[in-house]
């Protein structure tokens, strides 16, 4: 993966967050990893908005993004994102422990760039994140710019 790009994560459920950073670390994938423990924290970064910290100009994100989180869900980030003419290129991945077809669905209709679901098995989440650390690894990420 481009060492220059970001990997956002959206996930307010601190052990997910422990093994998404140590798998993707396990999978070769090296890349600054910026933790936020909920919707609106994500929101804020990204939109500029608050207190900061801020995204960066012309630095390349991805998202990874849990649906169910406090203040501003997985699925309102999404539609606040795709609606922005510039921040919409930042590839967003849903990571979420449900798989009802309709959330799926919903999140692909909105824009979401892939979609993995937390499985409760523990070996099953390590080879998902690892199978992520290797899509990372090659896919090319454009940098978002300036004003949104």
């Amino acid at each position: 993966m481009n060492q220059d790009v970001v990997i956002l994560v959206a996930e307010d459920d601190e052990g997910h967050a422990g093994l998404i950073r140590k798998n993707l670390a396990r999978a070769g994938i090296a890349n600054q990893l910026l933790h936020f423990k909920d919707g609106q924290a994500i929101v804020d970064f990204l939109f500029r908005y608050g207190e900061g910290p801020y995204r960066q100009d012309n630095v390349p994100y991805v998202l990874l993004l849990d649906i169910r989180m406090p203040k501003l869900d997985g699925t309102e980030v999404l539609k606040l994102l795709k609606a922005d003419k510039e921040l919409r290129k930042i590839p967003v991945i849903m990571i979420t422990t449900t798989d009802d077809p309709r959330e799926v669905e919903k999140c692909h209709a909105i824009g979401c760039s892939n979609y993995i679901t937390k499985p409760v098995d523990y070996d099953a989440f390590v080879n998902a994140i690892r199978q992520l650390g290797l899509f990372l690894a090659v896919v090319q990420v454009p940098a978002v710019h300036g004003a949104h």
